[in-house]
């Protein structure tokens, strides 16, 4: 298997860690446990951010090729109805994060947490749709 044969099973455990991080990060913040929560959302950002480095070099080695979806019937339904809504929301995610974790820095509290709860439910719903088009793409197909 070659580096860039490699990279969507990298970048599906990518996004899998970013998950992972992310969940904990909500429980520690519900269990007022700020530091761990600061912790996990900054390994978040931060996987996160090796994530996109390694997305776009694999579009960029790949030159812009996409793999094929071939599933049918209902599957290529909810396929295609997945994908576009994690397009969209990934999209949007970069400034969603951005300006909660500027936020929380600069130790508004009140503001980062309205964010938050607008950052979170898109963050997560696009790291699991991540993995799920991986193995939409590469495994159940």
């Amino acid at each position: 298997m070659t580096f860039t044969e490699a990279l969507p099973t990298v970048n599906a455990c990518l996004n899998g860690a970013a998950t992972v991080l992310l969940m904990a990060g909500f429980l520690c913040i519900k269990a007022e446990r700020e530091k761990a929560h600061r912790a996990c959302m900054i390994s978040a950002f931060s996987v996160s951010v090796v994530f996109l480095f390694f997305y776009v070099l694999h579009k960029w080695l790949v030159q812009g090729v996409h793999t094929p979806f071939a599933g049918e019937g209902l599957w290529r339904t909810v396929y295609y109805a997945m994908l576009i809504s994690h397009i969209i929301l990934a999209i949007a995610i970069v400034p969603l994060v951005l300006t909660t974790i500027t936020l929380a820095i600069r130790g508004n509290r009140e503001r980062h947490k309205k964010w938050a709860r607008w950052t979170f439910p898109i963050w997560f719903y696009v790291s699991v749709t991540g993995v799920l088009i991986y193995a939409f793409l590469y495994h159940w197909w």
